[in-house]
C-alpha cells in the first residue's frame, strides 16, 4: 500500500471510529474501567463527621487546628491492545474481512482511552510477537496504531494466544486493561489467562465469520488454511464435512468463553455479520453497573 493510499485509509478509519468513541463510548468507557486507587490532593480544615484516619497530624500541628486529607480516585489508566494479525484473521463472507473489523474494535477503543486521558499500546501477534508500541497518549499516537493496524505484514502466520498473555505479563509493569482481539482459533491458553489475570483486567474480544460456524455448501472447493498454507479439496455439500466444520468452530467458541470465564476475564463476541458497536456498548453497560 502507497502512503497516499494507506493515509486515506487511516483518514477513514478515524472519522468513523473517532464519532463511535466520542458519541458512544466515552461515558460508557469511563464508568465501565475506574482508576486504579486513590491519590492525594489537598489538605482542608477538620469538619465534624471527618473520619479521625483522615487526620493530618503534620499540618495539624503547623496551624494548631485539625486538618484532614482528600483523596481523589487516580483516573489515569494503561489500555493495552493486543491484536492479533495470523492468516486466519484474512477471512470474510460478509463484505468485511475479520481483520478490518478487528482494526476498527481497536481504534474505536484507542480513541475512547485518549479520550478519557489514558494511555493506550498495541502488541500484534501471530505464532511469535511481531511489534510492541509502549503506550501513550494522543491523537497522533493514535493515528500511528491505526497505521500498523492497516499496513503492518506479519512474519507468522499462525496464532500463538498463550504467548502472547506470557509476553504481556513480563512486559506490562503498571496494572493495565488488556483488550485481546482475535479470532481466537487457538486454544491452550487457559491457565497463562487465569495468570494475566490476576494483575490485569483481560477482556477478550473475538470475532468471527458466520462462514466459520455454518459452512454454506459449494459442492467441491480448493480450501486453504491461512495459518499453515495447507490447500486441500472439499467437497462442502457433504453433510458430514459442514458438521466438522462447525464441530471445530464450536470447540474454539467454548474454549474462549470457559477460558475466560473461568480466569474472571470479560469476553465479547463479534460477528463480521453483526455490530460491534452494540456488543462494546453491552459489555461496557455490564460491566460498569
Amino acid at each position: 500500500m502507497d502512503t497516499k493510499e494507506l493515509l486515506k485509509k487511516v483518514r477513514k478509519i478515524e472519522i468513523k471510529t473517532r464519532r463511535l468513541s466520542d458519541q458512544l463510548f466515552s461515558g460508557q468507557y469511563h464508568s465501565a474501567f475506574k482508576g486504579r486507587g486513590m491519590t492525594f490532593s489537598e489538605v482542608r480544615p477538620y469538619q465534624y463527621g471527618d473520619d479521625v484516619r483522615a487526620i493530618d497530624w503534620n499540618v495539624t500541628a503547623r496551624y494548631r487546628t485539625p486538618f484532614v486529607k482528600l483523596f481523589e480516585e487516580e483516573r489515569e489508566l494503561t489500555v493495552m491492545l493486543a491484536v492479533d494479525i495470523s492468516g486466519s484473521e484474512n477471512f470474510g463472507t460478509r463484505g468485511q474481512l475479520k481483520r478490518e473489523i478487528i482494526t476498527e474494535i481497536a481504534a474505536t477503543l484507542a480513541f475512547s482511552a485518549i479520550k478519557n486521558n489514558d494511555k493506550v499500546g498495541l502488541v500484534l501477534f501471530t505464532d511469535r510477537i511481531e511489534l510492541f508500541i509502549t503506550p501513550q497518549k494522543g491523537r497522533s499516537h493514535v493515528l500511528g496504531i491505526i497505521r500498523q493496524l492497516l499496513d503492518f505484514r506479519p512474519q507468522g502466520r499462525g496464532t500463538a494466544t498463550a504467548m502472547a498473555l506470557k509476553y504481556l505479563f513480563n512486559v506490562l509493569k503498571k496494572t493495565s486493561i488488556v483488550f485481546l482481539i482475535s479470532d481466537f482459533l487457538d486454544d491452550g491458553y487457559a491457565d497463562t489467562l487465569k495468570i494475566v489475570t490476576k494483575k490485569h483486567d483481560v477482556v477478550g474480544i473475538r470475532v468471527y465469520d458466520p462462514a466459520e460456524k455454518d459452512f454454506p455448501p459449494g459442492g467441491f472447493l480448493l480450501l486453504e488454511d491461512p495459518e499453515t498454507g495447507r490447500k486441500q479439496y472439499v467437497d462442502t455439500s457433504s453433510a458430514a464435512v459442514r458438521k466438522a466444520i462447525a464441530d471445530g468452530f464450536a470447540h474454539y467458541d467454548h474454549y474462549f468463553t470457559d477460558a475466560f470465564r473461568k480466569a474472571g476475564g470479560g469476553h465479547i463476541q463479534v460477528g463480521t455479520d453483526s455490530s460491534y458497536v452494540k456488543a462494546l456498548m453491552q459489555y461496557f453497560k455490564r460491566v460498569g453497573r
